[in-house]
């Protein structure tokens, strides 16, 4: 053993290379194995949208990042970090919980965190730490972002309204949506800008660490780099809709709308990147050199490779072990949902005069009916959520109230209210719907809707503690049965809206409970 220690000791870095780099390869490989179905939805993420179509370079860019390094990295000894298992439970954990809920973002971030620390894991900080910048880019390859979305969509219809009415231009504005004297105008997904920002901060980032060597210059770029085409889409739909405006919309208002604002955004960012080249640093040479002697002298044991790589395995295998578990003992079938006739001393009645149905997709069972009572008339939509997985699930981006396409209703305000639900006070989500004129009859132009998502009979109006909720309960067993009660009534109703939903909820929460807990036991 006294052999073995004084060899390791007087051993090269590139034996201690020899050992690491396959122990490093097979942990990586297994990886990818156990969250194949993960990768392959980021790379499906990446085919389909054109916001995240740079993420097929972002690997690669990586990989050439690291080879730049490769002087540095031979003279520097690989040291396993046995601490760093901890941090990849619980990122096999974030997996595990985000699988249950079918969190595309919280299982794609949990699977590149764990691409990324099995470097340091295997190889130790010392080499991670000369390597940080390549490992962390990885996470551009992860497709998120789309949650900015509602944010910048109504940052750029702030800016635009402004600037128009500083121009002399009158705007009329509800929402996303406005009016000026030559025509109609809303700002959709395509007009956040959330693209020029994923584009400009993943280009942004590289040129600044392949450019500058300070950590400040880096940081200021990299701000820059955020706040350019952020200001640059609120000019871009500014100048889209002055010049429809100034021409009769005959100019930007088609395919021609796209083409100038990406040629416009390329323009901005191209002169930020020269003016940003005006401030370069030149790179020093391989830092490590002057060191080498010093490492080469530090000792290691082909075990400690092995012991990690085998620990990190059976860490990252843990979660489709649970994720079977759980799945052997979930109960499967198709739940039933009836609308009763009659709801305490509501009755169902015609919902053609309204005409409204929530944009919920794939729900397991649903209802979408009309209940009236004394001249009052409420709709009642319960959307019915179980077996969920990535195509069927209660909380998603594409479940809305009305799609921005809907060539009938459009959401114009939103907000949250209290409101009691029998005798429980709870938090709902409210909207103000409006029907485009010509889309239906005169009456009920404007809705007033109250959402609540229901897991497992608790109440919450949040996305995320919906989610929280549906992880917790399928971990104890309690399945995933959850469901989304929605409540609408026209504005111009005897007795106003608001009143109308909350004398129905009151009276008829505990019939809507039940009906979703029998739904529950139907399988």
């Amino acid at each position: 053993m006294a052999a073995v220690s004084s060899l390791a000791k007087s051993s090269p870095p590139s034996a201690a290379w020899r050992v690491a780099l396959p122990a490093l390869l097979l942990v990586l490989a297994c990886i990818l194995w156990f969250y194949r179905d993960t990768a392959s939805a980021m790379v499906t993420i990446w085919y389909r949208s054109e916001t995240f179509t740079h993420a097929f370079v972002v690997p690669p860019i990586v990989l050439w990042l690291i080879w730049r390094r490769r002087q540095e990295l031979a003279l520097l000894m690989p040291r396993p970090a046995f601490w760093v298992l901890l941090p990849a439970l619980g990122m096999a954990l974030f997996w595990l919980l985000g699988d249950l809920v079918a969190v595309n973002a919280a299982t794609q971030l949990a699977f590149t965190a764990l691409l990324v620390l099995a470097v340091p894991a295997v190889l130790g900080l010392t080499v991670a730490r000369a390597i940080t910048f390549p490992l962390l880019f990885l996470f551009f390859a992860v497709p998120i972002g789309e949650f900015l979305l509602p944010q910048l969509m109504e940052w750029t219809a702030h800016f635009t309204i402004i600037a128009l009415r500083l121009s002399g231009i009158p705007v009329y504005q509800e929402g996303l949506q406005f009016v000026i004297p030559s025509g109609s105008w809303s700002v959709v997904e395509a007009c956040s800008g959330v693209r020029y920002l994923i584009a400009s901060l993943t280009v942004g980032a590289l040129f600044a660490y392949l450019n500058y060597q300070s950590t400040k210059r880096r940081i200021l770029f990299v701000i820059v780099s955020i706040l350019v085409p952020v200001i640059a889409n609120w000019m871009r739909a500014y100048m889209i809709v002055l010049l429809g405006h100034l021409s009769g919309n005959t100019i930007a208002v088609g395919v021609d709308h796209l083409i100038y604002g990406w040629v416009f955004f390329g323009v901005v960012i191209m002169l930020m990147f020269f003016i940003g080249a005006k401030w370069s640093e030149p790179e020093p040479p391989v830092k490590a050199a002057a060191n080498a002697s010093a490492v080469q002298t530090m000792a290691w044991s082909p075990v400690n490779f092995w012991v990690v790589a085998v620990s990190l395995i059976v860490i990252v295998a843990l979660p489709s072990a649970a994720r079977w578990s759980i799945d052997r003992h979930a109960e499967t079938g198709r739940p039933n949902l009836v609308a009763p006739i009659t709801l305490a001393a509501w009755q169902a009645v015609d919902t053609g005069s309204i005409g409204f149905k929530p944009a919920f997709q794939n729900p397991s069972a649903e209802i979408n009916t009309a209940y009236g009572n004394a001249g009052q008339v409420v709709g009642v939509y319960l959307g019915y959520y179980q077996d969920q997985d990535y195509d069927r699930k209660l909380v998603s981006s594409l479940n809305v109230l009305a799609v921005s396409k809907d060539p009938v209703w459009s959401v114009v305000t939103k907000g949250t209210r209290g409101a009691l639900f029998g005798s429980q006070q709870a938090t709902v989500r409210t909207a103000e719907l409006r029907r485009a004129p010509l889309s239906g009859p005169d009456q009920h132009n404007r809705l007033n809707v109250w959402q609540i998502y229901w897991i497992d009979g608790t109440l919450t109006a949040s996305d995320y503690l919906a989610k929280a909720y549906s992880a917790a309960y399928r971990l104890i067993g309690r399945g995933d049965h959850s469901a989304v009660i929605i409540l609408y009534a026209a504005k111009d109703q005897p007795g106003g809206s608001d009143a109308s939903l909350q004398a129905f909820l009151s009276a008829n929460y505990g019939a809507i409970d039940a009906l979703l807990r029998q739904a529950k036991g139907s399988k």
